[in-house]
C-alpha cells in the first residue's frame, strides 16, 4: 500500500486529490493537508468583492466532501519536509501544526512515499509599505478579503448617493505582482456595480499596474484574433476602459500605501503619489514558506526551493538573458529532481524565469509582471501529476510519463464585466500556450488561430456556468470527473 500527501487543497491540490483516489481506489491512501477547513472557488471572489455572490456561494466544507470520498482530511498547516525522514525513522514525512479547533497547536509526523507540494502562495502585502486589508487597502484574493471589500465598497455607494465624489484605484500593489486579469475583472465588476447603483458620475476610477502596457497580463501580451482580424490585447484592453472612462497607469511600482494616498516609482524612474478613497490593489506572491530538512535534521531548503520559497521541479533553472528564454525551459512532469517522489503544481512551483520582458527602472526597481499560474493550468497539473503518480504505484513506472507543460498548453479566462442574466457581459478569452513559443509560431508566439478575444452576454453565461460547474466537480458530485479541467 502507497500513501500520497497533498498539501494544499486548492485548484490544484483537490483536483490531484480527487483523480489520485479515483485511479488509485481504496488499496492505497490520500491525505490532504491544508490549514483551511473551506474550499474556495477563488475566481468567484470577484463577485463577492462586489456583493453579487455571498461568501457561502464561493466555498464549502471540505472534510465531509474528503470524508465520503475515502481521502483523509488534516486541517493543519505544513511547517517542514523530511524527505530522507530523520534518524528514528527513514520513512520521509511531513511535519504538521493543526489549525482546527480541536487540534490547534497540535504537532504531527505525517508519513508519505509520494508527496505533493500544492500549497499555493503566501499573500506577500509586506513586501509593500502599507498594503493590504489590515493596513490601507483592499483585496479580493481570500474571500474574507472580499467579503471586507465589498463592505468598503457599499460604504463608497452610499457616500455617492448623498452627492460625495470619489476615487477609486483598482490594480497591483508591488512591481513584481501577478494576477493582473484578476484586478482587471474586479474593475470591470465595480465599474458595472457603480453604474447599477447610478451613481457612476460621482466616480472617478483609476487602473494601476506593473505591466508596461495595458493587457500585458504576466504573459507578454497577446496577439488575438478578433471579429477576423488580428489584434492586440492591449488594444483590446484599452478599448475596453476607454469605452467606460476610466484612467489607467502602467509601468508602475507602488512603493508605499497610507491613508488615501498611494506613492508609487515609474519606469523611468519618477516618483509620483495619487490619492484615493477605495484602493483594491493585488500583493505579490511569495512560496508558503515550508523548510526542509535532512536526516540529520539540517536545513537542506535551498536545495528544494527557489530564493522566492516556490519548489523546484523539472525546470531549466539557468540564469540567461532574456532573449535566450526557451518554451523548452518550462517545466513538464512537475517532479523535483533531487527527490523524485515530491512533486509541485499550481502556483507553488517554481517557474524558470518571467514570461514578460524583466525591466528595472534608472533606481534599479524591478518593474514587471511575475508569471500566472493559475485556473485552468493549476487544474490540468493537479490531474497530470496525479495521473503520474498512480502510474508509478499501479504500474511500477520508474518516472511519470504523463506532462502538463505551461508552454504545451493554453488557458481560456472570461473576464466577468457586470453579473446581470441580459445586462452581464464578459470578455472572453483564450491563449494557447500560455508560455509563448516562437519556434512553433514564428510570428505570434502563439497558435493565432486558438488565441481569440471576444465581448459579450454569451461570454457571461459561460463563465456564470463555469461557476456552477466546477462547484459541482469540487464537491465531487457524480460524474464530477467527466467535467473538463
Amino acid at each position: 500500500m502507497s500513501r500520497v500527501a497533498i498539501l494544499g487543497a486548492g485548484v490544484s491540490g483537490h483536483t490531484a486529490a480527487s483523480f489520485l483516489k479515483k485511479f488509485l481506489g481504496k488499496k492505497h491512501e490520500v491525505v490532504v493537508i491544508s490549514p483551511n477547513g473551506k474550499w474556495n472557488w477563488i475566481p468567484s471572489n470577484i463577485w463577492v468583492g462586489v456583493g453579487a455572490k455571498q461568501p457561502e456561494d464561493v466555498t464549502f466544507e471540505l472534510a465531509p466532501v474528503y470524508k465520503k470520498a475515502g481521502i483523509e482530511f488534516k486541517q493543519a498547516k505544513a511547517l517542514g519536509i523530511y524527505p530522507e525522514g530523520d534518524l528514528q525513522n527513514n520513512k520521509p514525512f511531513v511535519s504538521v501544526e493543526y489549525t482546527n479547533e480541536e487540534k490547534t497547536g497540535v504537532a504531527e509526523k505525517v508519513y508519505y512515499d509520494y508527496l505533493i507540494n500544492a500549497t499555493g502562495p503566501k499573500l506577500n502585502f509586506a513586501a509593500t509599505e502599507g498594503l493590504g486589508p489590515d493596513k490601507n487597502s483592499l483585496s479580493v484574493c481570500t474571500v474574507s478579503h472580499a467579503t471586507q471589500t465589498c463592505g468598503e465598497l457599499k460604504k463608497m455607494i452610499q457616500d455617492m448617493k448623498k452627492g460625495k465624489e470619489k476615487r477609486f484605484v483598482i490594480g497591483t500593489g508591488h512591481g513584481m505582482a501577478t494576477c493582473q486579469g484578476a484586478a482587471f475583472e474586479y474593475m470591470m465588476n465595480v465599474n458595472e456595480t457603480l453604474v447599477k447603483a447610478g451613481v457612476r458620475d460621482k466616480a472617478k476610477l483609476t487602473w494601476i499596474s506593473n505591466e508596461f502596457e495595458m493587457g500585458d497580463f504576466g504573459m507578454g501580451g497577446i496577439s488575438i484574433k478578433r471579429g477576423g482580424y488580428i489584434t492586440s490585447s492591449k488594444i483590446f484592453t484599452e478599448s475596453l476602459f476607454a469605452e467606460k472612462e476610466i484612467s489607467w497607469i502602467t509601468k508602475a511600482h507602488i512603493v508605499k500605501v497610507e491613508p488615501e494616498k498611494i506613492h508609487y516609482e515609474t519606469l523611468n524612474g519618477d516618483f509620483k503619489e495619487l490619492d484615493f478613497d477605495f484602493a483594491m490593489l493585488l500583493p505579490p506572491f511569495t512560496g508558503a514558506g515550508l523548510k526542509a530538512y535532512d536526516k540529520k535534521g539540517e536545513d537542506i531548503t535551498s536545495s528544494l526551493f527557489a530564493p522566492n520559497g516556490f519548489m523546484k521541479v523539472d525546470a531549466n533553472y539557468a540564469t540567461k538573458p532574456y532573449e535566450e528564454w526557451k518554451s523548452e525551459d518550462w517545466p513538464k512532469t512537475l517532479q523535483n529532481q533531487i527527490y523524485k517522489n515530491i512533486f509541485a503544481i499550481g502556483i507553488a512551483f517554481a517557474p524558470p524565469h518571467a514570461i514578460s520582458k524583466p525591466m528595472k527602472s534608472p533606481n534599479g526597481t524591478p518593474i514587471f509582471p511575475a508569471p500566472p499560474r493559475t485556473g485552468t493550468p493549476s487544474a490540468m497539473m493537479g490531474k497530470t501529476v496525479a495521473l503520474s503518480i498512480a502510474g508509478m504505484i499501479k504500474k511500477g513506472d520508474d518516472k511519470p510519463v504523463y506532462t502538463a507543460s505551461m508552454a504545451e498548453k493554453g488557458a481560456p479566462c472570461f473576464v466577468s464585466i457586470g453579473t446581470g442574466f441580459f445586462s452581464g457581459m464578459a470578455a472572453s478569452m483564450a491563449v494557447y500556450p500560455v508560455v509563448p513559443d516562437f519556434k512553433r509560431f514564428p510570428d505570434y508566439g502563439r497558435n493565432i488561430s486558438l488565441t481569440f478575444g471576444e465581448v459579450g452576454l454569451a461570454g457571461h453565461w459561460i463563465k456564470t456556468m463555469l461557476h456552477y460547474m466546477f462547484l459541482y466537480k469540487a464537491k465531487l458530485k457524480p460524474g464530477w470527473f467527466f467535467i473538463p479541467e
